[in-house]
């Protein structure tokens, strides 16, 4: 029987923490982060990882565990949520998935099996040669040619992951979205239920971007940002972690090549396009409940919506139950 699992999905700055929290605090659960930076850490600000505040009190795993500059794949992620989903579900808590890293969440709801092909060094090192040279959009761009899908779900500055599919698709000819619809013909050990934030009127998410990025700088991203790469060097040494939106758009200022301003109006922009790419990404999904809160007059009246389409759901699930 699969393991009934609640998610929390949308766009960066839609509100998902608070819902996923406050979700977790009424049905007794644990919250499981499906973020592929909040992982990391010494680095809480420029991956937004919740305050001890937001968690309302509520566990949550897989966020601030792992050194910035230590090697983690997809599939160490899945090994990792799969661990801790099962362990939150043995002692009777319900298991909320939070995020919005698409091929995290789809790898887990989907029980995705990866792709075996080996690591290519040679290629690799021309990948992240062009991207020295030109810059990770344009290895991006190549992504997109030929995987649209999967480069809808990584920002250009994720470069380890986009070259990541780019290997697999040279190697195997086939593409990672490829991979992972071959690999739903086996069924899933979880029954999801998938809630996604969604702001009707786009330019309310990019309103909330725009202030999250200045509270940020406030509580002293410009800091940790300046302390990460004296630690680790400039964005072309420097590990995975510096690939978070954030650290790598002040990098212009820290290096002197720009203004402070400059160097937030591109973050600012950076972070509303991979909004985009996130909300393109989702919009695939057919299972998602989408929730605009602007229609809520209240976060409560929001998170009674959810939890009813959950309650509803469990419902569902036991009625199908032949027991």
């Amino acid at each position: 029987m699969p393991l009934p699992i609640l998610a929390v999905v949308g766009p960066t700055a839609s509100g998902k923490t608070g819902l996923a929290a406050a979700l977790a605090r009424r049905l007794d659960g644990e919250v499981v982060s499906a973020d592929s930076m909040q992982i990391y850490a010494g680095l809480p600000i420029g991956t937004a990882q919740p305050t001890e505040m937001e968690k309302e009190g509520v566990p949550h795993h897989l966020i601030g565990f792992l050194r910035p500059d230590a090697p983690f794949s997809l599939a160490d992620y899945l090994a990792c949520a799969h661990r801790v989903i099962a362990d939150i579900a043995a002692r009777g808590h319900t298991p909320v998935l939070c995020g919005g890293t698409g091929l995290y969440i789809a790898g887990l709801l989907d029980d995705l099996a990866l792709s075996d092909s080996e690591a290519d060094p040679a290629y690799r090192e021309e990948l992240a040669a062009r991207a020295a040279s030109e810059g990770n959009e344009a290895v991006w761009r190549m992504l997109e040619a030929v995987d649209p899908e999967t480069a809808a779900a990584l920002h250009p500055n994720n470069l380890g992951r986009v070259i990541r599919a780019l290997e697999v698709y040279r190697q195997t000819g086939v593409t990672m979205a490829e991979h992972r619809r071959r690999s739903k013909q086996a069924p899933s050990r979880y029954a999801p239920c998938i809630l996604g934030l969604m702001y009707t009127d786009r330019q309310r998410l990019y309103d909330r971007i725009n202030l999250r990025v200045d509270r940020m700088l406030e509580a002293g991203l410009l800091e940790e940002a300046r302390a990460f790469y004296g630690r680790f060097g400039g964005p072309g040494q420097a590990p995975t972690a510096s690939q978070a939106i954030g650290y790598k758009e002040l990098w212009p200022y820290l290096a002197g090549q720009c203004t402070l301003e400059e160097a937030v109006l591109q973050l600012k922009q950076q972070t509303r396009r991979y909004a985009k790419r996130q909300l393109t990404w989702f919009r695939r999904d057919g299972r998602i409940h989408w929730l605009d809160p602007d229609r809520y007059p209240t976060s409560e009246a929001l998170v009674r919506e959810a939890e009813s389409i959950w309650r509803q759901f469990i419902t569902g699930e036991q009625n199908d139950d032949p027991a």
